[in-house]
């Protein structure tokens, strides 16, 4: 009687153990790995399903790894995804994207969102995560924002150490750390958790990409 008691009580356990991991791994979720340490994010496929698609295809490309947040604002954000650490460009052969600003998520602080050149439909491989609420960069009518496309749910502080690295102008490049801060690794954890989308036609690809600072 105690013995299978013994087993309720466990099972019960690793049940309630197991539900909390269970419901945080329902949206995709990618571990970033940087010199400063660990940043796990989710992903949204179904508010901005290009951009997650486009995301994780990146990821899966290993197109990050190596690469240095180039560009770093405090109280703005930290950007990443298209530079070596001497600030030689990784281009990617993907194409360009479709805006996605306007599926109602905000630019609020620790979300992950496309940078972009003035053209809305730029978004290519870099991406920022904001370091505060930017509502400027937020979807308006009749003005396109910066699409949203997840969260950091871990490692907030990693990110709050990297947006206030010293920083310096390299080459023509403003606000880029002056010790290099790299993506180690970027890695999908679960990938049974997202149907990829068909590969789109390929097309042009923009000069640059980032959002604008509030000045």
């Amino acid at each position: 009687m105690k013995k299978s008691l013994y087993k309720l009580v466990v099972s019960l356990a690793l049940a309630f153990a197991i539900a909390p991991t269970y419901a945080a791994s329902i949206y995709p979720q990618v571990l970033l790995k940087t010199d400063k340490g660990d940043i796990l994010v989710e992903l949204y496929p179904k508010k901005a399903p290009v951009s997650v698609d486009n995301f994780i295809k990146h990821v899966n490309d290993f197109h990050y790894d190596g690469l240095i947040f180039h560009r770093v604002i405090k109280k703005f954000m930290i950007q990443t995804g298209g530079f070596t650490f001497d600030l030689t460009p990784r281009t990617s052969d993907r194409p360009m994207i479709v805006n996605e600003s306007d599926n109602g998520l905000k630019n609020k602080r620790g979300t992950l969102a496309m940078a972009r050149t003035s053209d809305p439909d730029s978004a290519l491989a870099q991406f920022f995560i904001n370091h505060k609420y930017n509502r400027n960069l937020d979807y308006k009518e009749g003005r396109p924002g910066y699409a949203v496309f997840g969260k950091v749910i871990s490692g907030l502080a990693i990110v709050d150490s990297i947006a206030v690295v010293e920083t310096t102008k390299v080459k023509g490049f403003a606000d880029v750390p002056v010790e290099p801060i790299r993506v180690l690794s970027a890695r999908l954890l679960n990938p049974e958790a997202v149907t990829l989308l068909p590969e789109q036609k390929k097309d042009k690809k923009p000069a640059f990409e980032r959002p604008v600072p509030i000045r």
